[in-house]
């Protein structure tokens, strides 16, 4: 049984507030959990310290069990210093989309117009057969 550490959402409609739980990777979204181990309300300012709540000694003992934190609970547990998330690098995602088609155009009339170029000076640099 794979045990994931992940945020269930809760509150009203327009107005999310998270429970972070130890759940079942196979368990619905909002469904059933092992443990609630605290709470992430979006809507507060970064600043207040009510924004997150979290058991960081329940975390610690149920990732030791083998427990994967989904990304978002991850930033949270980086931010607390029990847990080194890596930094993703996707630079093409940087790159506005019409700059990325220009630039696959552009490679691609090169590589269409590199194996034409290679191919004439070949048949040019042979002399004609008299």
């Amino acid at each position: 049984m794979p045990v994931v550490i992940r945020m269930a959402r809760a509150g009203t409609k327009k107005r999310p507030f998270y429970h972070i739980v130890i759940a079942d990777s196979r368990a619905p979204r909002d469904g059933r959990f092992i443990e609630r181990l605290g709470y992430f309300n979006p809507l507060m300012p970064k600043d207040k310290p009510e924004r997150l709540k979290l058991d960081l000694d329940k975390v610690k003992a149920w990732m030791a069990k083998g427990a994967q934190p989904s990304d978002r609970v991850m930033r949270f547990l980086d931010a607390a210093g029990i847990a080194k998330r890596e930094k993703r690098n996707n630079p093409q995602r940087a790159i506005p989309r019409k700059e990325r088609k220009a630039k696959e155009e552009a490679a691609k009339a090169a590589a269409g117009a590199a194996p034409a170029a290679s191919a004439a000076p070949a048949a040019d640099a042979a002399p004609p057969a008299a």
